[in-house]
Parts: C-alpha cells; sequence; structure tokens
C-alpha cells in the first residue's frame, strides 16, 4: 500500500515538467515567429486595400449626376459628369434603350450628355479621368428613370418612303396636349437631301407642322427624327417614344385658277404644261381664294349638297377624275355638264369644273401635297379647311414657332437659328412659293407665267 501511494505522485511531478518544458517552448516559437512580419497574404491584403482607398479618394474628384443608386431620375435633366480636379477623358454609358451620346466642355471639366434619356429605363455610366497628378480614375453610377404616369404619342402623316409635291408640311399629332412646346420643338430633327430653311407651327396644342419658307426642292428626301422619349410635353407628362420617318418630295405641279379668266395654268418643274378652260363656284357658292394643297383624290367621288334630300337644289352624284383641295369638299373635278361653261362663266357647287379629259389629265399627275392656288374669288379662304399652311406668309408662319426661331436642314440634319440671319428669299409666287395673302377675298390675280 505504500509503494503505490508514492508511485502515481513521482509521475505527476515528471509529467508536469515535460508540460511545463512544452509551454516555455512553444512561447519561445511564437516570440520569435513575431519577429518576421506580415505573411505574403497579408501583404498582399493590405496593398489592395491601400489602393482600393487611394482610388476611392481620387474618385471624388469625378460627380456624376444622377448619382449611383438614384431612382426616378428625371430624364429631361440627361447625365452629367464634373471633375472636380483632374479632367474627364471617356464617358460610356450602357442601356437596354436609345443610345446615349454626349460631349465634353470646359477644358474637359465637365461632359453632358445630348438630348433626354428614355423614361422608365436603367443606366450605367462608366467614366474615366485624369487626377492632377496624371493618375487614372475610374467611377461608376447606376441609375434608373422615372416611370411617368402619363405619357404622350406622336403620330406623323406622311408615310414611310411616300411621295408627295413641293408644298406638302410635316404634319404631327400628339395624342395629349402640349404645354411645353419649345421642349418639343427642341427634340425635332429635319434632316434633308438637298438644302432648306423652314420653320415649326403650333396649330393650337396638339397639331404641329413643318412648311419650308418657299416651296420644298424637287426630288427632295425628307427625314424627321423626334427625340421625344423623355421630353415633358406638359406638366408630369413624358413621351414616351422617339419618332422616325422618311419621305420622299416628288416633281413641282403646281395649279393656279382663276374666277375670272375662268382659266387654269398647270406647271410641271417649273414650265407651263396645260392651260385649261374652267368653271368655278356660282355667285352664291363661290370657290374660296387661297393657296391650297391637292389632299387626297377619287375616280369616281360622290357628291352631295345643296340641301336636305328632294329639296330644290339637292344633289346626288358621282363625279370622276376628282382631286380634293378643302375639306369642305372643294374638288378639280371633271365636268362634262358644264363644258358649255367652261372658260366663260362660273356654274359649279364651288368646285373648280374641268373638261373631262383635262381632268384626267390632271388626276393621273396629282400626289398629295401639290400647291393649288384660287384667286380672285369673292370668297376668302378659311384657315384649317384643307392644308391651309401656305395662307400665310413667311413672317407670320415664323410666329407660330414657340421658339421664335427657323430651322436649317440639310444633310447633316438641321439647327435653330434666328430669322435675321437667314440669306434673302428669292422664291416668287406662283412657282417657288405662295403670294402673301392669297386667301383673301379679291386677292389680285397672279401673274400667269408663259400664259
Amino acid at each position: 500500500m505504500r509503494g503505490t501511494d508514492r508511485r502515481p505522485a513521482r509521475h505527476v511531478r515528471r509529467y508536469a515538467g515535460i508540460a511545463a518544458a512544452a509551454a516555455i517552448c512553444l512561447l519561445a516559437t511564437a516570440c520569435g515567429g513575431g519577429s518576421h512580419g506580415p505573411t505574403p497574404a497579408q501583404s498582399r491584403a493590405q496593398a489592395a486595400a491601400s489602393a482600393r482607398a487611394h482610388a476611392a479618394a481620387l474618385a471624388r474628384d469625378l460627380q456624376i449626376s444622377p448619382a449611383n443608386g438614384s431612382h426616378d431620375a428625371d430624364p429631361s435633366d440627361g447625365i452629367t459628369v464634373t471633375a472636380l480636379a483632374g479632367k474627364v477623358t471617356n464617358v460610356t454609358v450602357s442601356t437596354s434603350g436609345d443610345a446615349v451620346s454626349g460631349s465634353l466642355s470646359d477644358g474637359g471639366k465637365t461632359w453632358h450628355s445630348a438630348g433626354h434619356l428614355n423614361v422608365s429605363h436603367g443606366y450605367t455610366v462608366t467614366v474615366t479621368g485624369t487626377a492632377p497628378s496624371g493618375e487614372k480614375i475610374t467611377k461608376t453610377s447606376t441609375f434608373r428613370t422615372l416611370a411617368p404616369a402619363q405619357t404622350f404619342t406622336t403620330q406623323i402623316f406622311e408615310g414611310y418612303q411616300q411621295t408627295y409635291g413641293v408644298g406638302m408640311p410635316i404634319i404631327l399629332t400628339f395624342s395629349q396636349p402640349i404645354t411645353d412646346k419649345a421642349a418639343v420643338e427642341r427634340s425635332l430633327e429635319v434632316t434633308t437631301s438637298k438644302p432648306v430653311i423652314g420653320a415649326w407651327y403650333w396649330d393650337g396644342d396638339e397639331h404641329l407642322y413643318f412648311r419650308p419658307r418657299a416651296y420644298w426642292p424637287a426630288y427632295t428626301t425628307v427625314s424627321l427624327t423626334g427625340h421625344l422619349n423623355g421630353v415633358e410635353g406638359a406638366k408630369g407628362v413624358y413621351g414616351a417614344r422617339n419618332l422616325t420617318q422618311t419621305f420622299q418630295i416628288g416633281r413641282s405641279l403646281i395649279a393656279v385658277a382663276s374666277t375670272t379668266t375662268h382659266q387654269t395654268q398647270i406647271y410641271l418643274n417649273g414650265k407651263l404644261a396645260y392651260q385649261w378652260p374652267i368653271s368655278t363656284g356660282r355667285a352664291s357658292l363661290p370657290t374660296p381664294d387661297g393657296t391650297y394643297l391637292s389632299v387626297e383624290k377619287g375616280n369616281p367621288v360622290r357628291m352631295v349638297g345643296g340641301g336636305a334630300p328632294g329639296s330644290a337644289g339637292y344633289y346626288s352624284e358621282l363625279v370622276n377624275f376628282a382631286v380634293r383641295f378643302t375639306y369642305s369638299g372643294d374638288y378639280y373635278h371633271s365636268a362634262p355638264w358644264s363644258v358649255v361653261n367652261q372658260g366663260t362663266s362660273n356654274v359649279s357647287h364651288g368646285c373648280v369644273n374641268l373638261p373631262p379629259a383635262a381632268a384626267q389629265t390632271y388626276y393621273n399627275m396629282s400626289i398629295p401635297g401639290d400647291p393649288i392656288t384660287v384667286t380672285n374669288s369673292t370668297a376668302a379662304g378659311k384657315w384649317d379647311d384643307g392644308w391651309t399652311q401656305w395662307f400665310l406668309p413667311w413672317s407670320q408662319y415664323l410666329k407660330g414657332s414657340a421658339l421664335g426661331l427657323a430651322v436649317q436642314a440639310g444633310p447633316s440634319g438641321s439647327t435653330f437659328v434666328s430669322p435675321s440671319s437667314l440669306p434673302a428669299d428669292t422664291a416668287t409666287a406662283p412657282l417657288g412659293t405662295s403670294a402673301p395673302g392669297n386667301y383673301f377675298a379679291g386677292t389680285p390675280n397672279l401673274a400667269v407665267i408663259g400664259g
């Protein structure tokens, strides 16, 4: 029993000594390891953190608006990048919407996008620049534009690659009333294959026209680009889609009819091609004065008028080779029943009556937008009774622009310019433009070229 009591004590003392020695060894090892500095992995992590901190400090010198994480950004504001120190060298914008371009200004201190951004779209802006030290800076902003509660759409009358006469205006119709008309005008670009001077004209809040100062040059290609997506046309009402269309201007075909000489002249590409006897509206239904445009044609067209069915003046007739120039029902058309009066007296219900063969010839040549001028009538033309944009002289037409500016268009697009900076207008009536005051009753007869 005594022997067994002492042996465990010796073993405990021995194991304790071993443990103490091991602890001393570990302590020495730990102290010795600390004297060799960070591991390679630790060094790399520290260097990366330092580089990120330095890059972040440099990036603070680049400001992007809208800021990263923004929602409901106003598309009208576009994108602006500003270098508080150093310069902006490149900006790229990624989006699923329309491509975004822009330009640098202020010696590379500022970049701003061109036009408006799309509504309801996401954008990522990546900017590179240089710090004053010459180091490269990079910064990114991702944001989203607002989704408006109300939007407007825009329709253009002209059809794709359709051909129109030299008087044809560009006709735009908006689905909502437009109150910021200047903003809408600024978003519209006209590209023409030949140089053209023109202007926009607002007819109320939902209709907008573009008309050249003088008739379009024959055989001109015209393209309209409406950068309307993101334009605030009225308070809280934004354009939701852009608009593009291309159409053609064909040969020049111009008709001039006199209610007193009872003759019409037809000019083709600037030369008198035909002169025909006509009969215009009788004294109680005069054909109104004005420079109109051919709107549509039909063969035949049923014409109804003269009061209620059964009344003394009532008529309902099919008329051949009819070219319409007023909404109220005035046409150039075939009238075999009035051939005896054509060239001598006015007996129609307001239309321009032609001999059948002449009416067919004109009908076959006519396309929408061909100028048709009626002169010497006792009745004045009415605005908007047809395409009446040529009722107005250029100086008055300019007043219909919200910007008060003219448009110079060409193969590279269009710019807004002061009317006072334009070259003199050398176009003359009736072949180059319309006569001033042409829609007033009793306008003096236009000179008959070659007749």
